[in-house]
C-alpha cells in the first residue's frame, strides 16, 4: 500500500472514533427526533453530547452548533441562506476571495442571477489575502464577507482574525470556511470573531458525510438564515431530514479528541514537515514552493517540480504515495488550479504543482524519497 499524502482531501478515521460509531449503530438506532419513547430519547442525548463536544472545541455555545452533511452544505447554507435577507434589506453585495473552495465560490456566484454583486479579491503570490485591501472594499450594502481560514490547496493561513475583528464593529456578516483549521489551530479558531463558520468531520479524523455550521448569536439572535431544504424543521428549523446519529457521535468524538490532543498533533505535523522539506532540499531536484512558508500550515506543502507535468507525476508515483494537485472537489476535470492562477503564479509552475498533506503519524520517508527519485529522473 502506498503512503497516503492527501490528508487535506480526507483524513483516515481515528480508530477511537470508529469504535464510538460502531457502538452507536448497535445501541442508538432510534430517531433522535422521536420524542415519545426511550430509544429516541437515548439517541437525542447522544446527539446533544456530541453537540457539546463540538461547541467545546470551537469555544461557542451549544445552541450555535448546527449539524450538516459536510462543509459543502455548511458553505451553501451560510451564503445562500442569507439571500432572502439580502433582498429584503437591499444589501446585495457579497465580498469574498478568488481562492475560496469551490463550495463557497460557486454558492456566491450563483446569487448573481438573483441580482447580487459578487466581488472576489485576489491574493498576491504569497497566497495570502491583504486584509486591509479587502476591508476597503466593504460597502454599506455589503451583506456578507466570506473568507477561508486556511486555503485547502496551499495551506496558507488567511488573516481572518483581522477581518473578523474589523467586521464585528459593523452590520456586515462574516463567514469563514474553517475546514482545514478546525481541530488543528484550536486556540486561533476559538479566538476568532465571526457570524458563521463551516467545518467538516472528515478533515479531522472523523467520518465523511457530517459537518457543522456554527451560527453565532448576538443578543440571543442568530444570523437571518433561511433553510435550503424543507420538511421537518430539524436543527433549530434550519435543516430538514433525520439526524445521522452515528455520524454525529463520530464527529463529537473527533472534536473531543482534537480538544485534548491538538498541541501534540501540531508538533507532529511540524516534525513531518521538517522531514519532507529536508528530503526535498537534499534531493537535488528543481522546485518552487507555492505560497509564503511563514504563513503555511505544518501539515501542507504545495510544491512545483519544475519541468514536470503534475498529472504524469502523480500517476508515475502512485505505487509509492498518494498525492494530489489540489482540491478533490475539482480534480475530475484536471483544470488548472484556480487558487494558483489567482495568486499570479506562472503557467509552468501551475502545471507542475502538486500538494502533499499529511497527518500526525510519522512519515515513511522511503516513499517520499521514491517520489523525489522519480522527479529527479524525469527532470
Amino acid at each position: 500500500m502506498s503512503l497516503y499524502l492527501d490528508y487535506n482531501a480526507s483524513t483516515p478515521i481515528d480508530e477511537r472514533v470508529l469504535e464510538a460509531m460502531i457502538a452507536a449503530y448497535r445501541n442508538f438506532f432510534g430517531n433522535a427526533d422521536s420524542r415519545t419513547h426511550d430509544h429516541g430519547g437515548a439517541a437525542r442525548r447522544e446527539v446533544e453530547a456530541a453537540r457539546e463536544h463540538a461547541a467545546s472545541l470551537l469555544g461557542v455555545q451549544k445552541n450555535e452548533v448546527v449539524f450538516t452533511s459536510g462543509a459543502t452544505e455548511s458553505n451553501n447554507m451560510a451564503i445562500l441562506g442569507l439571500a432572502e435577507h439580502g433582498i429584503k434589506s437591499g444589501k446585495r453585495h457579497i465580498l469574498t476571495t478568488a481562492i475560496e473552495h469551490k463550495a463557497g465560490l460557486d454558492s456566491a456566484k450563483s446569487l448573481e442571477s438573483r441580482g447580487f454583486e459578487v466581488e472576489c479579491i485576489n491574493p498576491g503570490e504569497s497566497g495570502r489575502i491583504d486584509a486591509e485591501k479587502l476591508l476597503r472594499r466593504v460597502r454599506p450594502d455589503t451583506l456578507l464577507v466570506s473568507v477561508q481560514h486556511v486555503n485547502n490547496e496551499t495551506g496558507i493561513i488567511q488573516p481572518v482574525d483581522k477581518i473578523g475583528h474589523a467586521l464585528a464593529q459593523t452590520d456586515t456578516l462574516f463567514h469563514t470556511d474553517a475546514v482545514q483549521s478546525c481541530g488543528k489551530l484550536v486556540d486561533e479558531v476559538r479566538a476568532l470573531q465571526y457570524d458563521l463558520l463551516s467545518l467538516s468531520a472528515h478533515k479531522m479524523y472523523g467520518p465523511q458525510g457530517l459537518g457543522v455550521l456554527v451560527a453565532r448569536r448576538k443578543k440571543n439572535k442568530r444570523p437571518p438564515l433561511r433553510p435550503l431544504v424543507f420538511g421537518g424543521g430539524h436543527e433549530g428549523g434550519l435543516r430538514a431530514g433525520t439526524l445521522p446519529v452515528a455520524l454525529i457521535i463520530g464527529l463529537g468524538e473527533a472534536c473531543r479528541l482534537a480538544g485534548q490532543e491538538y498541541e501534540a498533533n501540531q508538533k507532529a505535523y511540524g516534525e513531518n514537515k521538517s522531514l519532507v522539506l529536508e528530503a526535498v532540499k537534499s534531493s537535488g531536484v528543481s522546485y518552487e514552493i507555492n505560497g509564503d512558508p511563514n504563513f503555511c500550515m505544518n501539515n501542507t506543502l504545495n510544491i512545483s517540480f519544475l519541468g514536470l507535468d503534475s498529472e504524469a507525476l502523480m500517476i508515475a508515483a502512485k505505487q509509492y504515495c498518494s498525492i494530489s494537485s489540489g482540491s478533490a472537489c475539482t480534480s475530475s476535470d484536471y483544470s488548472h488550479s484556480h487558487v494558483l492562477m489567482a495568486m499570479g503564479i506562472s503557467a509552468e509552475r501551475i502545471e507542475s504543482a502538486v500538494r502533499l498533506s499529511w497527518g500526525r503519524e510519522r512519515l515513511d520517508l522511503s516513499a517520499v524519497n521514491a517520489l523525489l527519485h522519480i522527479v529527479k529522473v524525469q527532470q
